[in-house]
C-alpha cells in the first residue's frame, strides 16, 4: 500500500508539474500573440483625417524666405526649412521669434513625423482658455512627444489637426477624435525617426 501512495503521489507531482508548464507555455503564447497583434494593428490602421495631395518638393528652402505656396492652409508637406520647431504648446507671443514663415519649420517638423494642431481662438465659440487647456491635454496624453500646437489666424475653424498628408478640420474639439488623430498619425512621414 505504502508503494502505491508514493508511486500516486509522484504521478500527481508530475501532473502538477505538467499542468504548471501548460500554463506557462500558454500564457507566454497568449503574450506573444497579444504583443504580434499590436505590431500588426499599428502597421495596418488607417489614418485619421482628409488625405492630401503630398507637394513633390520636399526641398530645403534659406530660413526666412517664403517656402511657399503650398497646397493646403495649414501645410501638410512641400519645401521647408533645415530646422525644426521643438515639440510644445505655443502661443503668439512664442512665435514672434521665428519670422514671417513659422511654417517653413512646422513643416519639416511634420517631415519628422509629428502631428500639429493649429488653433484660431478667434473662430472658437467657447472659452479660449478651455479649447487651449484641451488641446495641452491631448498632448500631455501622448508625453508632449511629437506633438506641437500654435496659433494661426488664417484657418477658419478653431482647430486644424496636420501630419504628413493628412488634415482634419473640426468646429468643435473632441478630445477622443484628437486622441485618435494623433495615434494614427503621429511618425506616418518621410523621416519619422528623426528628432
Amino acid at each position: 500500500m505504502a508503494k502505491t501512495s508514493r508511486k500516486e503521489a509522484r504521478r500527481a507531482a508530475r501532473r502538477r508539474q505538467q499542468m504548471r508548464g501548460y500554463i506557462i507555455w500558454g500564457g507566454l503564447g497568449v503574450a506573444l500573440i497579444g504583443v504580434l497583434a499590436v505590431l500588426v494593428w499599428n502597421a495596418v490602421k488607417p489614418a485619421a483625417g482628409e488625405e492630401v495631395p503630398i507637394m513633390a518638393s520636399r526641398d530645403h528652402v534659406p530660413e526666412g524666405s517664403d517656402p511657399g505656396p503650398h497646397n493646403t492652409d495649414p501645410p501638410t508637406s512641400g519645401p521647408h526649412y533645415a530646422s525644426t520647431l521643438r515639440a510644445g504648446f505655443y502661443e503668439e507671443s512664442d512665435l514672434e521669434g521665428l519670422g514671417e514663415f513659422p511654417e517653413g519649420y512646422l513643416l519639416h517638423s511634420l517631415e519628422h513625423g509629428y502631428v500639429i494642431f493649429y488653433y484660431n481662438c478667434d473662430n472658437y465659440q467657447g472659452d479660449c482658455e478651455t479649447l487651449k487647456q484641451d488641446i495641452q491635454g491631448v498632448m500631455a496624453a501622448f508625453e508632449n512627444f511629437k506633438v506641437i500646437a500654435v496659433p494661426w489666424e488664417s484657418i477658419a475653424e478653431p482647430v486644424v489637426m496636420t501630419s504628413w498628408g493628412r488634415m482634419l478640420r473640426v468646429d468643435r474639439f473632441d478630445t477622443g477624435e484628437a486622441r485618435q488623430f494623433v495615434d494614427r498619425n503621429r511618425f506616418r512621414a518621410p523621416e519619422p525617426n528623426a528628432p
